[in-house]
């Protein structure tokens, strides 16, 4: 019997600006976080969390019965730890019930399960616990572990379609769904379509399961002339307005969803009612993204992808890469944005009818096409307050607190990109230099 805990490594910066304002096991991959998935396949009740010390407060207020960053705990009890980047397999999950406490799992060099006894737990409060946990695990007999861990934010996107399988068979376990509204049209098998009960499908639906799965959740409304693309999900009371669905999406809880989404992931209260393409993207919360904003998922030669991670050029290997969006970011009307672009925390996106820039630092602003640091800090935060409680949410004094760590942290990101900025300004030709 083990404590199981969940945490974050030193390479969860690798999923900035997904990570900026919760745990990397907190992303979304199928239909729930890494840490859903693992407690719903272990079938565990309680957890405990290893985090980053300024998501602390966040972190306790959201799951306020949740010990972190607390290796001690119950003394009598083996911790088992889980890296919060690792997607197992079932015969993963399967070897973790049946588990040797004397051995470590593995994959390349990344550590992705541990067991601990209370003594060797005490020993990593220390500080440098990162160094003292892998003299641990070269004590232990290592074993390759199977699955898949998430280094960057497109391998979520590339994982999505795999996952949305394995949630959906979990989800047929669960108590019967309704029967499918004579009204919905389903392509394919009516049995790779599971509707919750208190899902509202409109007339005009069509459901396309022939090469995936569909799954609606709870109080989900479903507006008619909408088409949906299996493997997708839909989730708690999102709203889905005549909008196309296309496979490998998953639309997070209280989502407000139109136009074209492609093989994306929408983490929860994502408002894109507008018409606009969105591919290959994962987008956090209480991001509004303005009319005809749209992205662009593949290069015009078909070549490989780089995305600007914080600012540095990472070679995906990937041709179909769209944007990476933070949270409380706003999109002004026809926003256009380019392939493998990397928009950061409540950033003010007001375009002037062309390509945005690549990377957009947090609490960066665009105007007129181009980046300045002169967003309003104050503004933005009472901005943020103002679309939640919309919802009937609070932007609580922990939050806040957050978003103020994650500005002033993030300022020598937005130095770097204004100076890039200016002196690819300056490289041009004087009639070719934008005037301010």
């Amino acid at each position: 019997m083990f404590r199981v805990g969940f945490f974050e490594d030193d390479k969860s910066h690798q999923l900035a600006p997904l990570s900026l304002l919760r745990p990397v096991f907190e992303l979304v991959c199928g239909s729930s976080s890494l840490r859903e998935r693992l407690i719903r396949q272990l079938g565990i009740d309680e957890w405990s969390v290893f985090v980053r010390e300024h998501l602390v407060d966040t972190y306790h207020e959201e799951y306020p019965d949740v010990p972190i960053n607390d290796f001690l705990g119950d003394r009598r009890t083996p911790l088992l730890l889980l890296n919060g980047r690792w997607l197992p397999t079932a015969s993963d999950i399967h070897h973790l019930r049946n588990l040797d406490v004397e051995e470590a799992g593995v994959i390349d060099d990344t550590l992705v399960y541990l067991t601990l006894d209370p003594q060797d737990a005490q020993i990593l409060i220390q500080d440098g616990n990162e160094d003292l946990l892998w003299s641990v695990v070269r004590s232990r007999k290592a074993r390759r572990a199977l699955g898949r861990i998430i280094e960057y934010p497109w391998d979520l996107i590339d994982a999505n379609p795999a996952q949305l399988l394995i949630d959906f068979r979990i989800r047929q376990a669960m108590p019967k769904q309704i029967e499918i509204p004579q009204h919905v049209t389903v392509l394919g098998s009516p049995d790779q379509v599971w509707i919750s009960p208190t899902a509202d499908i409109e007339p005009f639906v069509v459901i396309d399961a022939r090469h995936g799965p569909v799954s609606i959740d709870d109080e989900a409304i479903v507006q008619s002339f909408t088409r949906i693309e299996g493997p997708s999900h839909i989730g708690r009371a999102a709203r889905i307005f005549r909008a196309n669905i296309r496979s490998g999406t998953t639309i997070g809880p209280y989502c407000r969803v139109g136009g074209e989404v492609e093989a994306t992931i929408l983490h929860a209260y994502v408002n894109k009612y507008h018409d606009g393409f969105l591919g290959h993207s994962y987008v956090c919360p209480w991001v509004n993204l303005g009319a005809l904003s749209t992205n662009s998922d593949l290069k015009t030669d078909y070549s490989t992808v780089k995305v600007p991670l914080q600012g540095e050029l990472i070679e995906t290997g990937l041709k179909k890469v769209g944007c990476y969006i933070g949270d409380h970011t706003k999109t002004g009307l026809g926003s256009l944005f380019n392939t493998g672009s990397s928009i950061g925390v409540m950033c003010m996106i007001l375009p002037n009818g062309g390509l945005l820039p690549k990377h957009i630092p947090s609490f960066g602003r665009i105007w007129r096409g181009e980046l300045d640091d002169s967003l309003n800090f104050p503004a933005a935060l009472h901005a943020a307050a103002t679309a939640m409680l919309r919802r009937d949410q609070i932007l609580t004094d922990a939050q806040r607190r957050l978003l103020h760590y994650v500005y002033q942290q993030s300022q020598s990101e937005r130095h770097l990109a204004l100076n890039r900025q200016q002196s690819k300004q300056s490289s041009l030709p004087i009639e070719n230099r934008s005037k301010r």
